[in-house]
């Protein structure tokens, strides 16, 4: 830098005759004696040129004129008094009147003059009250070293510079600090790592390793195995050995500094020999001459093609402008596009505004990728206010200058068509505009809109200069605090970029772009979008073998950073900059980075980001050999233990995999019949424990998969080529399709548009419903090997997962709902009524010869996933019919009643079907069969749980006291689970009671004295329900009831029943030890029921009796502490009495007053 040259504490006569003094000694002429300390002058004169003073006279002072101070005497002056506000008040000054002094320019260009604060300051240069004490920064823009800089956090002190070695400091200046020890500043922290580090280096290097050790147990907060933790952003510097053989060989080289005065005639001075030399040098050699005029002359050979080339746009606009007429007459587009073309129309831009390739210029794309045809609404540059994401990564502009006069430059390659290589695919724009908008970048801000812009001639970088350098300015004058930084960081991302893009040298391109990509240390999510942005913009501006050779080794350098942040970025850059890119290095170098991180990340973020790339990379491969390496990344991502990575998955990667599965014509021969052998295989697998979670991510992974299925039936059916936009479409139902996961499971989306998928549903509907499905192959799979493969593998899972059969229930309800009505009506319901056999005549032989498909999960998932689908009166008519049948044959059958259950439990999560449900248990309430009616009492139990209080006391508790009272004993039984559960789950005490009266009739009345069944089923649901229901119920029906039935239980003379009455009581029991349970009922009736179930199980199960004797021991102890607690406490509670009664006369005398306001002031008045 120009500082380390100048030392800003001496004067200029100073300087001057220590360099008068070194030329006359080497010239062998003494030279004048000046002191060194020459008293300044009070006058002021302008800048004297010391440098002119040593020459033949011209340029010295006339004699008749008063001597005049120096102003580089009054800088050096102010510098050396540590005036630093002063001297910077007058370096403004100077600057504006065009007189800017080297001293106060170099002195406030270096940020180092600033770091006083954290260091030992020379005795004469301490700081004086008052003095600037700032906070290490960047300081200024020149002093910005942008190869090394990052955001490093901490800004105390400004510890990213390394350390000046000793060439580096003036010559004056070693002078000083050799001469005077004592203001030899204090190691800087940066510099004690860097040189720990170099010493264990060099420690090691020798083999010193116990002393190696010793060092780095006493600098334990530096990791002496890696550079980089030293917290300098420079390379590696030599060993100690090198660096000591190396010092003092570099040779500091005099530097002659002439100040130059300004307002004074150049005529009056004369030049020096100097200066004749460098005149001399500034003369053109006659190579040099050849060489200007052959660029001259290419440069007339390029202006001409220029012109020719402009004018042969001018034609093609016309041309345009032809079939844009001719196009506006045409139909609308067709769904079936065909391929995409690699044509390129260049594209016209006003001057004014600059010569731009604008990100944003093709966010509001109307020409799409798959048309031969070119629109010509591409070729106007109008205001885009629409999202980035819908950028065709296809199209490329190409600008042309206007500047006929505009000179050579670097970038003429940039004027030229950039051709991307498009893939062989047939995706439509909806869902390629989907899929692009999971690329975040930001155009909405001024930062954005300039980062998406690139700047391509030397007028239009002037542009760019001039919008940005008022926001950077500011910010480097102001960049105390680390976010200061960090936006100024931000802010230099379109400089960057720009220079990046037209710089000739590839060395310093490479260097730009790796400034760019560790610009910010951690950049979050609105600084990755605009890196991402810039990256995006600068790929469509160079073409895609620059994109290959200098940014993908920038991501491929930081897969493996050791931030999360700098690792997302990558993840994110490769989806972003994959239509830009290669075709080859797509599917190879970019798909393997990707699949690296996907399996070696730990960051569930960078996973996540890592899927969505994938899904845009999916887009863009035309490769058939990789469908494998695609299939192994979906599964691995579906069992990903991270749910962000799984969500990311199902909404971006599967849909994309599953449109190029479809290209490829594997998705109905080898993507979904390959998943359903995997759940195949995991209901085989899980006959001694199912593996629900495994077969939860496969059937979420067929439902993904249903949207893409059902628009390629659409488009491959018989009327696909009769689907033609013509006059008013109708509008879609809102709930024909089941909501999709994300925009890419949208089959208008996938098919193209919303009016393109409602023809084609209108010519599907009538298909089915008149026509049939001859010849159709894609359906006729679905319907001959897709449902019955999935009936079978139903009626081969666990009717007791519940989990498994709400999975299943799920995916045929989508199928169902997307597929339609008819579809459903007519291909998908009489499959499963021929494998159920539950037709009217069939009721009866079912019943008699028990129907075993009835007691499989088939019944719960046609019941919920078929048969749920549409809510019409017939089609709940239907579902009620079939519940009713499945009750009935299953009852008469004494058959397991498991199917029946869950399909209520899968059922009754909806509170739309509880109306339903009790319409249904209802019909088993006034059934002629006593089994039936069992079955509907104990259906009640299941029921009660996600009913309202208000259905509870109108249709259940009427129905269950219905039951309580019919002929059959069992019948009664069964309604005691039923009763149970609404003293657990209901809060009305009016229900409550009648609950209460119907378990104590059931206790009490002498004709169930001899009922062992019903005892039993009442400890069971005691036990159930002490321990959640209302604690009065529990301490005045539940204990002492339980101690009742214990105590009758010792006089039982059947050990068999006995014991099981013993069994259950000891249940109960060690339910309800988890309660509180006061001191009273304690003594009354817990330990007495305990010690009387202690006396069944000491002769019939004497390993029971262990357990109640530590129960009763615990009990016991609990009994005994709180009565020597009680008197310790009497006190407290005597005033808690107290308070409780001014409480309750307070709250008396509360309620006997009216509202009026006056009154209740009353009540707070002191008595008189």
């Amino acid at each position: 830098m120009a500082a380390s040259s100048v030392n800003p504490f001496l004067s200029d006569s100073d300087e001057e005759s220590d360099r008068k003094m070194g030329r006359n000694k080497d010239a062998g002429t003494p030279g004048p004696a000046v002191p060194e300390h020459s008293p300044p002058s009070l006058l002021l004169s302008p800048q004297q040129e010391p440098g002119y003073g040593s020459g033949s006279g011209a340029g010295v002072v006339k004699a008749a004129e008063a001597q005049r101070v120096p102003l580089d005497s009054i800088a050096a002056q102010l510098l050396r008094d540590q005036y630093i506000l002063t001297a910077l008040e007058f370096h403004t000054e100077l600057q504006e009147a065009g007189r800017e002094l080297p001293r106060l320019r170099d002195y406030f260009s270096n940020p180092g003059n600033f770091e006083r604060q954290m260091s030992t300051p020379p005795k004469d240069l301490a700081p004086v009250p008052g003095q600037l004490n700032r906070a290490g920064s960047i300081s200024t823009l020149d002093s910005l070293d942008f190869a090394r800089y990052s955001d490093d956090g901490n800004r105390e002190t400004d510890e990213r510079l390394a350390a000046f070695t000793e060439s580096d400091v003036p010559l004056q200046e070693r002078k000083n600090y050799k001469s005077s020890p004592e203001i030899q500043e204090a190691v800087k922290p940066l510099e004690k790592r860097a040189l720990n580090f170099l010493v264990n280096e060099y420690l090691l290097k020798i083999n010193y390793k116990l002393t190696s050790i010793t060092f780095s147990d006493e600098n334990d907060d530096q990791d002496f195995e890696l550079w980089d933790d030293v917290g300098l952003n420079i390379p590696k510097p030599p060993d100690l050995l090198q660096m000591y053989r190396e010092y003092g060989s570099h040779a500091t080289s005099s530097k002659e500094m002439i100040d130059v005065a300004v307002g004074v005639d150049p005529k009056d001075l004369e030049v020096l020999p100097y200066d004749k030399e460098l005149a001399a040098l500034q003369q053109p050699q006659p190579q040099e001459a050849k060489t200007v005029q052959e660029l001259q002359d290419q440069l007339n050979i390029l202006n001409n093609e220029k012109l020719l080339l402009a004018s042969q746009i001018r034609q093609l606009k016309s041309e345009i402008e032809i079939f844009k007429q001719h196009n506006l007459t045409a139909a609308p587009e067709s769904t079936m596009l065909p391929p995409a073309t690699s044509e390129q129309v260049p594209q016209m831009r006003p001057m004014d505004s600059g010569e731009y390739l604008d990100v944003r210029s093709f966010e509001n794309d109307s020409c799409h990728p798959e048309k031969e045809e070119v629109n010509s609404s591409c070729l106007t540059d109008t205001n885009i206010d629409s999202s980035i994401h819908s950028i065709d990564p296809s199209t490329v502009a190409t600008l042309i200058p206007h500047d006929k006069k505009e000179t050579k430059s670097t970038t003429d390659t940039s004027h030229e068509t950039i051709q991307f290589n498009k893939p062989n695919r047939t995706l439509s724009p909806a869902f390629h505009q989907a899929l692009l908008s999971f690329c975040r970048m930001a155009t909405d801000s001024r930062l954005g809109v300039e980062v998406s812009r690139i700047a391509d001639s030397e007028h239009s970088v002037m542009l760019m200069l001039g919008r940005c350098l008022p926001h950077i300015v500011p910010n480097v004058l102001l960049a105390k605090r680390e976010r200061m930084v960090v936006h100024l960081c931000q802010e230099l991302i379109p400089l960057i970029l720009c220079t990046a893009c037209l710089h000739p040298e590839p060395k310093e391109r490479d260097q730009l772009l790796h400034i760019l990509f560790n610009l910010i240390k951690r950049p979050d999510d609105e600084q990755r979008q605009m890196i991402l942005t810039g990256c995006v913009a600068f790929a469509r501006h160079v073409g895609p073998t620059r994109v290959e050779a200098e940014l993908l080794p920038q991501c491929w350098e930081q897969i493996n950073h050791k931030y999360p942040e700098r690792r997302l970025l990558v993840a994110e850059a490769c989806g972003a900059l994959a239509p830009y890119l290669p075709k080859e290095i797509r599917s190879s170098l970019v798909l393997s980075m990707l699949q690296q991180m996907l399996t070696e990340d730990k960051a569930d973020l960078v996973r996540e980001a890592v899927i969505k790339s994938l899904g845009i990379i999916m887009a863009y491969i035309d490769d058939s050999d990789k469908y494998l390496q695609g299939f192994e990344l979906q599964m691995s991502a579906l069992s990903d233990p991270s749910e962000r990575v799984i969500n990311a998955t199902h909404q971006v990667f599967l849909p994309a995999f599953a449109a190029w599965t479809t290209e490829l014509g594997k998705l109905q021969s080898h993507l979904i019949p390959t998943l359903l052998n995997n759940i195949e295989k995991i209901i085989r697998d899980g006959e001694h424990g199912l593996d629900e979670h495994k077969l939860h991510l496969h059937l979420s992974a067929m439902q993904s998969l249903i949207p893409p299925l059902f628009a390629l039936v659409l488009k491959n059916a018989p009327f696909a080529s009769k689907a033609k936009l013509q006059g008013e479409v109708p509008q879609i139902e809102v709930t024909r399709f089941p909501r999709p996961a994300s925009p890419l499971q949208d089959v208008a989306t996938i098919i193209g548009s919303r009016e393109q998928l409602s023809v084609l549903l209108q010519l599907y509907d009538n298909q089915l419903e008149h026509e049939g499905t001859t010849g159709w192959d894609n359906l006729l799979w679905v319907v001959n090997q897709l449902l019955p493969h999935l009936i079978e593998t139903v009626g081969n899972i666990n009717v007791t997962s519940t989990s498994c059969v709400h999975d299943f229930s799920r995916y045929f309800w989508r199928l169902c709902r997307t597929f339609g009505k008819i579809f459903t009506n007519t291909k998908v319901k009489p499959q499963f009524q021929e494998i159920l056999r539950l037709s009217e005549e069939a009721v009866d032989v079912s019943a008699t010869a028990g129907n075993g498909v009835l007691t499989k999960a088939t019944v719960p998932i046609y019941a919920t996933g078929v048969l749920t689908c549409y809510n019409q009166e017939e089609d709940r008519k239907l579902l009620v019919g079939f519940l009713e049948d499945v009750m009935t044959t299953l009852s008469l059958s004494h058959a397991s009643l498991d199917s029946l259950k869950a399909a209520f439990v899968e059922l009754g999560a909806n509170p739309a079907y509880h109306e339903l449900l009790l319409t249904v248990l209802w019909y088993g309430v006034v059934h002629t069969s006593a089994l039936v009616r069992c079955t509907a009492a104990r259906m009640f139990e299941l029921l009660v749980k996600g009913v309202n209080e208000t259905l509870v006391a109108q249709r259940v508790v009427p129905a269950l006291i219905t039951l309580s009272s019919d002929p059959e004993i069992s019948v009664r039984i069964a309604t005691i689970p039923a009763f149970g559960t609404i003293m657990e789950t209901v809060t009305q005490r009016e229900l409550l009671e009648r609950v209460k009266m119907q378990l104590a009739s059931f206790l009490e009345d002498p004709q169930y004295h001899d009922q062992h069944s019903l005892y039993m089923e009442i400890i069971k649901t005691f036990g159930r329900v002490g321990p959640n229901a209302e604690p009065r119920f529990r301490d005045e029906f539940v204990l002492p009831n339980l101690h009742k039935l214990a105590i009758s239980n010792n006089q039982q003379a059947i050990d068999t029943k006995r014991l099981d009455v013993a069994i259950q009581l000891f249940e109960a029991y060690s339910a309800l030890s988890c309660c509180f349970i006061s001191e009273e009922l304690m003594v009354n009736h817990f330990l007495p029921g305990l010690k009387c179930l202690r006396i069944d199980m000491e002769h019939l199960s004497p390993e029971h009796e262990v357990i109640l004797n530590s129960m009763i021991k615990e009990c016991e102890l609990k009994v005994e502490n709180r009565t020597v607690q009680e008197p310790q406490s009497s006190m407290s509670i005597a005033a808690s009495l107290v308070s409780e009664d001014t409480k309750t006369r307070f709250l008396n005398k509360m309620g006997q007053l009216s509202t009026s306001g006056a009154m209740l002031a009353n009540v707070f008045q002191r008595k008189k």
